[in-house]
């Protein structure tokens, strides 16, 4: 039986953080940007394409960024806004596409697989691109390709501010002369290893025995390998809002002691917002929900800027729940649940003035993974 040519968008968002600065002062225009903290212990976040033209990238040290473009304009960064502009751009995707993922806060996909026999894809693609930026005022590039991978790197090549498509017959002459740093999953100490092997472009990595790859870069090889050859069976995963995590206790006996109950509620933060960074998860909805003991239920939810950062959420979860428990009644129930999941570093929402930080969650995170989630805890959870 014949398979049936798939058809894949990606849709990226250019400088996202720096395009939503932009659209809101002109004057930014042509400058070079960087988003971030603002003291020298700070990280970049993210940056224009003039400063990258200095050397300067996100997740770098902002004095190292500052001493590479010394006449950048330093931005301390508004998730709260970007995460507007973020659902903005997703609200004219899903009036449009049959079938979309929502890969990131500035990344998704489109399944048109069978719509080129109604008409053309690259046309349908282009339409949605121009009503994006008509609607939205952002820039945004787009790879149209047989797969995710293929249709990611085209996206890469295309920017910024272009399109590329990439037919089925195209691929492997696409890929080969391109640096194996293009390839999804390749990050700086898997890049290293390969060049170290004498590996440098697509085409030389793609000759690679299978076997040879697993060898060298375990399970993850094999995956490399078939990225290299422009294979790529991972399906579009449907976006829905309704994604969430959530976790809830129901007491032995009902209870009326809130301090107890703030203090529950704070451990559940931590279960969830550990879950959010293991899976590389970022949340934009909180809700809080109680059970009385005559089996009433009441939510309290709230937006917020994207984050997976306990010290964010758990006031925001105490705070919804003195607004929700107005009764005084004995409860049954409580529970937390984080919606609106998108996939996203820890480190986008983080315009903190120093790294230490990021550091501390990163450390806790790993002694978690390695001795277990109750390894490291807050001692009003306990």
């Amino acid at each position: 039986m014949l398979s049936i040519a798939r058809h894949i968008v990606h849709l990226d968002l250019d400088s996202f953080f720096v395009s939503v600065e932009r659209l809101l002062n002109s004057s930014l225009n042509g400058k070079p940007i960087i988003i971030g903290g603002t003291s020298d212990r700070g990280v970049v976040s993210s940056c224009s394409y003039e400063a990258r033209k200095f050397g300067v990238s996100s997740a770098m040290p902002m004095k190292m960024a500052r001493t590479l473009c010394g006449d950048a304009i330093i931005i301390r960064g508004d998730m709260e806004l970007y995460s507007k502009y973020s659902h903005m751009v997703t609200d004219v995707i899903a009036e449009r596409a049959p079938l979309f993922e929502k890969a990131s806060i500035d990344e998704h996909y489109v399944d048109l697989t069978g719509m080129d026999r109604f008409f053309g894809t690259l046309k349908w693609t282009r339409e949605l691109r121009k009503t994006i930026i008509n609607e939205t005022g952002l820039p945004i590039s787009f790879g149209l390709s047989v797969n995710k991978t293929v249709s990611k790197i085209a996206t890469g090549e295309a920017k910024p501010n272009g399109e590329l498509e990439v037919p089925g017959e195209q691929v492997r002459p696409f890929l080969s002369p391109l640096s194996i740093s293009k390839i999804p999953m390749i990050g700086e100490k898997t890049y290293r290893l390969l060049r170290s092997m004498g590996v440098v472009t697509i085409d030389t990595l793609s000759h690679i025995p299978p076997e040879m790859m697993e060898k060298a870069l375990g399970k993850n090889g094999k995956v490399i390998w078939e990225k290299a050859n422009g294979i790529d069976g991972t399906p579009v995963i449907p976006y829905s809002e309704q994604k969430s995590m959530s976790t809830e206790t129901t007491f032995e006996q009902d209870s009326i002691d809130v301090v107890r109950m703030r203090e529950i509620l704070v451990k559940m933060v931590e279960k969830l917002t550990f879950q959010l960074r293991e899976q590389q998860k970022l949340t934009a909805c909180v809700t809080v929900k109680i059970r009385y003991s005559n089996f009433d239920t009441h939510t309290l939810q709230q937006h917020v800027a994207y984050t997976s950062f306990d010290h964010i959420l758990i006031p925001l979860v105490k705070s919804l729940f003195d607004r929700l428990y107005q009764r005084r009644m004995l409860i049954r129930l409580i529970g937390v649940r984080f919606s609106k999941l998108v996939s996203g570093s820890q480190q986008l929402n983080l315009f903190e003035d120093s790294t230490e930080l990021v550091n501390l969650y990163q450390a806790m995170d790993r002694i978690r993974m390695r001795y277990g989630r109750k390894a490291v805890r807050r001692g009003v959870g306990i």
